[in-house]
């Protein structure tokens, strides 16, 4: 997978991308994120890339050359299944969203700043808005990374234990189950006695009632969407 993430702070991703899983998809070959300083293309000696609003109001806005030079240069060189812009008023990031776009070839991703971008960015180069929450980010970044390490963990390979991934919460409309380690006893807390039963058919059984019943307990939206 190829993911192009477009910026005007590609050093906000050093600590999410050089570290841990992410790292070590990159280093397998797994994945290639490109980060790209959209500042390279701004026009001026002063590499600006935002301005005033038309009609007055609040924040400046990022401007729509740069960001289109960027966009079409790179479009020379690579086709992509979709270009994302990391949006408040996007289509709200899920699980399921995780799934489809891990299967990808090639991704760009826009990153916005201050009070958003000129709208005929949106309008003639964005495939995709997609949103990580109800909530506004100083920018993109930040939303950008959590998008990318969630799609990422999931391309075959990436986690050393494959099978990690399909039981993590929402693969299933569930939330996860408890989860223990040693020791067995800690403080006379002890592990439920069915995880050392070796009876791998109770355990499942004991996990899927214990998933159902945290998911009721925190999240029962998710049991009620189900019974719609």
């Amino acid at each position: 997978m190829r993911i192009d993430i477009l910026t005007i702070f590609p050093e906000m991703f050093d600590g999410p991308f050089k570290h841990s899983i992410l790292k070590r998809a990159q280093e397998r070959g797994l994945v290639e994120i490109n980060l790209i300083n959209i500042r390279d293309y701004a026009t001026d000696k002063h590499k600006r890339v935002d301005d005033y609003q038309y009609g007055g109001g609040s924040g400046m806005v990022m401007m729509v050359e740069p960001i289109a030079n960027c966009i079409e240069d790179l479009k020379l060189k690579n086709t992509y299944d979709e270009i994302i812009y990391m949006s408040p008023d996007g289509k709200l990031f899920d699980q399921q969203m995780a799934n489809r776009y891990s299967t990808f070839q090639n991704l760009m991703i826009l990153c916005g700043h201050y009070k958003g971008i000129d709208e005929r960015v949106r309008e003639h180069f964005i495939t995709k808005e997609i949103s990580i929450g109800d909530y506004v980010l100083s920018g993109g970044e930040l939303a950008a990374a959590v998008f990318t390490d969630a799609i990422v963990r999931l391309i075959p390979g990436v986690l050393n234990d494959e099978t990690s991934a399909l039981s993590d919460s929402f693969q299933d409309g569930l939330l996860s189950p408890s989860v223990y380690t040693r020791p067995y006893n800690y403080k006379s807390m002890k592990v439920p006695d069915i995880l050392l039963s070796g009876n791998n058919k109770e355990i499942e059984k004991w996990r899927m009632e214990k998933a159902i019943e945290r998911t009721k307990a925190r999240r029962p939206e998710m049991i009620d969407d189900e019974e719609e």
